[in-house]
């Protein structure tokens, strides 16, 4: 059972770290300047969960699924925190 909140928790902190980055990563888009900049962080954040979720599926398919779901339950929580309870 600790192994299992532990994956959900990784994915928890994973997914917490992509959506902030998504945030910055439009921020950039938006501004206009810095396209490389905003490109490879884009590339980086892909690069990173398809790392991580790639390590994981190593350690099963349980593992693979509570990772992914602590990717999606830190989605409404990171828009909720950016956009200041209003999400």
């Amino acid at each position: 059972m600790t192994t299992a909140a532990a994956f959900l928790a990784l994915g928890f902190a994973a997914g917490t770290l992509f959506f902030v980055l998504l945030r910055w990563n439009t921020a950039l888009y938006m501004r206009g300047g810095g396209l490389a900049l905003a490109v490879a962080i884009q590339l980086g954040r892909l690069a990173a969960v398809a790392g991580l979720l790639a390590l994981v599926a190593l350690h099963g398919a349980l593992p693979l699924l509570l990772t992914a779901v602590g990717l999606l339950i830190a989605r409404p929580i990171v828009l909720r925190v950016l956009a200041g309870g209003a999400a």
